[in-house]
This record gives structure tokens, C-alpha cells and sequence, in this order.
């Protein structure tokens, strides 16, 4: 192997292990044990009170950022704005149940005994400048595990702290892509936290 491949391949090793590292999950409350054995899980999502990049509301991003790309070419920020929010049920919240049900070795069912609701809290879009210059987006959320015929008692609370959304050989312009694989990366993570 040429002296050159050697560094892009140790590089790029080092950045998926930093990427991976990063992620944190900690129980705030409750007991996992009851979890442990379940096979199924109903799945919900929630994005209530998410704050995004700098912006301690979401309403406050979502605003500035339609009106710059309308300001670029009427009708784009407006189209952005709609990408924004269908994203998540057709590709965050897809690929987070993909890999919680791989990793876990689970199903998805409304009427199993316990529910997870994921709810976001923090969203970093990220950035990818010219091919070279980049940030990875990411996402904080909680994972309440309740049981789904009394919501109101909830059996444990996950954080997930800085879950990475990058696409792979760093090809992700679209924040779309970045964080639907911090959704799958915090997918992923749950399911090996209650296994």
C-alpha cells in the first residue's frame, strides 16, 4: 500500500472511531432490566421544544432559514421549510427504527407491552464546505421507555448525547442525509443499551 492510501486510510479510521466515541447514552431514571427481554416495541417521536444549531427554538432557525433561501430564489425557502419537517417521517424516523430493530433484534408493534418515545432536544445540521471543510450534524434526545397502555409510567429515561450524522466518504451536502444517520446512529445505540 502506497504511503499516501495509508494516511487517507488512517485518517479516515481515526474520524469514524472519533465520530462513534462521541456518543454518549446515560440512564437518567428508571430501570432498563424490565426492557432487556422485550421482543417488541411500539415507537413514537417527538420534536416538541428542539432546539437547532444556535437557535434555542426551532421556529427561530426554520424562519431565518426560509427567508435566506427565498431571498436566493423565491419559493426555495418555502419548499426547505416543508423538506424540514417530512423528513422526519420519511427518513429520520425510518432509518432510527431500521437500526433499533436490527441491532436489537426487535419488531415494531403498536400493541406491545412497552412504547419508546424519542424525543429530539438538540439538533446540529452541520456543514460540508467545499469537499474539505466540514462539521457532522448531530442530534440530543431522550428515550422515555413507558408502558403503552398507561404512558404516564415510565420505566426508564436514556439521554443520547451527540449522536454523529455523517454520510459515508464524507459525499453528504444534504442535511437531510447527516441526520438521518444521527438517527440511526442513536437507533443503533439504544438498542445495544437495552440488550
Amino acid at each position: 500500500m502506497k504511503k499516501g492510501n495509508r494516511f487517507i486510510l488512517l485518517f479516515f479510521l481515526l474520524g469514524a472511531f472519533s465520530a462513534v466515541r462521541a456518543q454518549k447514552l446515560k440512564l437518567l431514571e428508571g430501570d432498563i432490566a424490565p426492557l432487556k427481554n422485550e421482543s417488541s416495541f411500539a415507537v413514537a417521536f417527538s420534536y416538541d421544544n428542539m432546539s437547532v444549531g444556535k437557535f434555542d427554538r426551532e421556529k427561530d432557525y426554520v424562519d431565518k432559514r426560509t427567508a435566506e433561501l427565498n431571498a436566493k430564489e423565491p419559493g426555495r425557502g418555502d419548499t426547505w421549510a416543508k423538506t424540514w419537517v417530512t423528513d422526519r417521517t420519511n427518513s429520520f424516523e425510518p432509518k432510527f427504527i431500521e437500526l433499533f430493530t436490527k441491532y436489537g433484534k426487535l419488531t415494531i408493534s403498536k400493541d406491545a407491552k412497552y412504547t419508546l418515545i424519542f424525543r429530539t432536544t438538540a439538533t446540529e445540521v452541520g456543514f460540508v464546505g467545499y469537499g474539505i471543510v466540514r462539521k457532522n450534524a448531530s442530534i440530543d434526545g431522550e428515550a422515555w421507555f413507558v408502558e403503552t397502555g398507561n404512558p404516564s409510567h415510565v420505566i426508564a429515561k436514556v439521554s443520547v448525547e451527540k449522536a454523529p450524522g455523517r454520510g459515508a466518504m464524507g459525499y453528504d451536502y444534504d442535511t437531510g442525509l447527516r441526520l438521518q444517520e444521527a438517527y440511526a446512529m442513536a437507533g443503533r445505540s439504544l438498542a445495544r443499551y437495552i440488550k
